[in-house]
């Protein structure tokens, strides 16, 4: 036995194997193990639900259903492990009893008590002026802004204003618990807020609490502040923008088919570079609007506590990416807009239904009575029917409201009053305090101005092909038409005649009757005036134009109101204009009456 034959066997006999020889099978392939990479982790994505409301002005019981929505939502943001963050677009206080009695202090409990994030300026926070009855200041110590920084000190949260200027250096304003900007954590996520205010601010609030401010232009002034933010880290930037729009369509939101284009709003949007802001809660129009512009989900959800406004973005953790913006229209706090909160019924929300805060309602218990009170006061009339008011247009109340003004100001040969100024229709039935309050919630006071025909003129002619408020007038008709000197007539032509038909001339001088804020610049109405001729201008004292009006109701009676109406639109309407439907602004060429 060779050496190898003897190894052989002895490997069979050391494997206990039989030293008889077997077949030898055939080597089998290799087996192939495929290694696979492992997938990448999942994206671990947060949902931030960005809640958006504006222009509350005092409607403070409101707040209360809006407390149900958002124990919903958070409750289910909660169960995701998201985050909330509750904005406001600007105009929180003025407008009702139950705030302006207090100035604002009861919105500012309401308001800490739903945990907003932070909220913006809006140019109705100027409107108390120095704290106190007075709604401007009336010494040199008073300070134009006392109410709204007393209100900003009690806030639980910040306010915020990028735009605002020191008009005589440029600089930003610097004042206590307002800030530009502000950075928060999200559900780990850092979010960067901006809040700024629509150009119109100095224009639509009393002058005498803003003369010494200016206002940058919300582009410049949002593209500059988001940069910053996004370099000290923001993964999300809200702008809050008490600037609007208007649409009328909320099935898509990247439809802007049914949008005013050229609101403000849209303009800022458009302007912005791509990608640098990502929602804006937007204010002041009272209008609805819950789009993509530009790629910026702009929402904006009506006034007087109506709605709110919803997107709901998917943003990664790790990388800070916003996957995804769900856009929600509008949502109505009752299903009847227009019904009083003790008849509120919400529905259903994110799955559950919406309970009334029964706590909050009972923590504004005093500020709701003491304003019942005042607001159920008699004013000895009873209307047989609602006497409506029109921002745009001439209307029922705007025309009485003008009368009343002109009546309980004797001397005066015209009464002039801005459609912006009548804020609510007087319902049909007693007529009360709390319904004059609340078509007419300002504190203006009277002012007195020695005008020219000619000025007059003019300023009616303007107004009218502008998009301001319609000027509402007593003791004089106005025509309009279109004239030129061939058939594409360009220039809008007003004439001005006396209540019995005989026509102002333009050297003829009048007294006008008219509020402060018109009087001192407000809607740029008298502006020309008070800058050429100041001396023409008196500012009286007193109380406010509303109360005035008050204490003439009682004697005026259902036989005054009836005569008043009767002369005004719709029966005998005080403006002949050439657009048959009334609309404003007036653009030549349109069609003649």
């Amino acid at each position: 036995m060779n050496a190898r034959t003897l190894l052989f066997a002895f490997l069979l006999s050391a494997c206990g194997g039989s030293t008889t020889a077997a077949p030898i099978a055939a080597t089998p392939p290799p087996v192939q193990v495929a290694f696979a990479e492992a997938p990448p982790p999942e994206p671990d994505f947060v949902t931030l639900s960005v809640v958006g409301t504006n222009d509350l002005h005092g409607h403070l019981a409101r707040t209360a259903v809006l407390s149900g929505f958002l124990s919903n939502l958070r409750a289910a943001r909660d169960a995701d492990h998201g985050a909330v963050l509750l904005l406001d677009g600007g105009d929180m206080f003025q407008g009702t009893l139950e705030s302006n009695l207090v100035e604002g202090a009861s919105v500012v409990r309401a308001y800490d008590a739903l945990h907003y994030t932070a909220a913006t300026i809006g140019n109705h926070e100027f409107d108390y002026g120095p704290v106190g009855p007075a709604a401007t200041p009336q010494s040199p110590e008073d300070d134009p802004r006392g109410a709204l920084l007393a209100r900003a000190a009690e806030l639980n949260f910040p306010l915020l204003s990028a735009n605002l200027r020191v008009a005589a250096t440029g600089a930003g304003i610097d004042w206590p618990h307002v800030a530009p900007t502000v950075m928060i954590d999200a559900g780990g996520v850092k979010v960067g807020l901006v809040g700024v205010t629509t150009k119109e601010t100095l224009g639509t609030t009393l002058h005498a609490n803003v003369a010494d401010l200016a206002m940058a232009p919300i582009v410049e002034t949002v593209t500059t502040r988001a940069r910053a933010l996004r370099e000290a880290g923001a993964e999300v930037i809200v702008v809050l923008a008490h600037a609007g729009g208007f649409c009328h369509d909320f099935s898509n939101a990247d439809d802007l088919s049914s949008c005013e284009a050229e609101d403000e709003i849209f303009e800022v949007a458009r302007a912005l570079p791509a990608g640098l802001v990502d929602v804006i809660v937007a204010g002041h129009t009272h209008r609805g609007v819950a789009h993509r512009v530009n790629g910026v989900v702009v929402l904006e959800s009506y006034a007087y506590g109506r709605a709110f406004g919803r997107v709901d973005l998917e943003v990664d953790r790790t990388t800070g990416y916003v996957a995804s913006a769900h856009v929600f229209a509008p949502q109505d706090l009752c299903q009847d807009p227009n019904t009083p909160v003790p008849e509120c019924t919400p529905g259903e929300y994110e799955g559950r239904p919406v309970v009334v805060d029964a706590a909050l309602l009972t923590a504004l218990a005093p500020d709701l009575e003491h304003a019942r009170e005042a607001r159920e006061r008699s004013l000895g009339a009873t209307l047989s029917e609602p006497i409506t008011s029109s921002y745009l247009a001439e209307s029922p109340l705007g025309d009485l409201l003008a009368d009343l003004m002109r009546e309980a100001h004797p001397g005066a040969d015209v009464g002039l009053l801005n459609g912006g100024g009548v804020r609510a229709d007087w319902p049909a039935g007693p007529l009360t305090y709390g319904s004059l309050y609340e078509s007419f919630p300002f504190d203006n006071v009277y002012a007195s101005v020695r005008i020219t025909g000619a000025e007059l003129t003019e300023l009616v002619r303007r107004n009218l092909g502008s998009d301001h408020g319609v000027l509402l007038v007593s003791g004089v008709n106005v025509r309009a038409r279109c004239a030129g000197p061939d058939e594409g007539a360009s220039t809008l032509e007003v004439t001005l005649t006396r209540e019995g038909g005989r026509r102002i001339r333009p050297d003829e001088t009048l007294t006008l009757v008219t509020s402060d804020f018109l009087a001192t610049g407000g809607d740029g109405v008298l502006a020309d005036i008070r800058a050429q001729r100041p001396d023409a201008i008196t500012i009286e004292d007193g109380p406010p134009i509303r109360e005035a009006i008050a204490a003439l109701l009682p004697h005026v009676g259902d036989r005054g109101i009836r005569r008043s109406l009767a002369h005004a639109a719709p029966r005998r309407p005080r403006m002949t204009l050439p657009a048959t439907d009334t609309a404003r602004p007036i653009r030549c060429p349109v069609p003649n009456l």
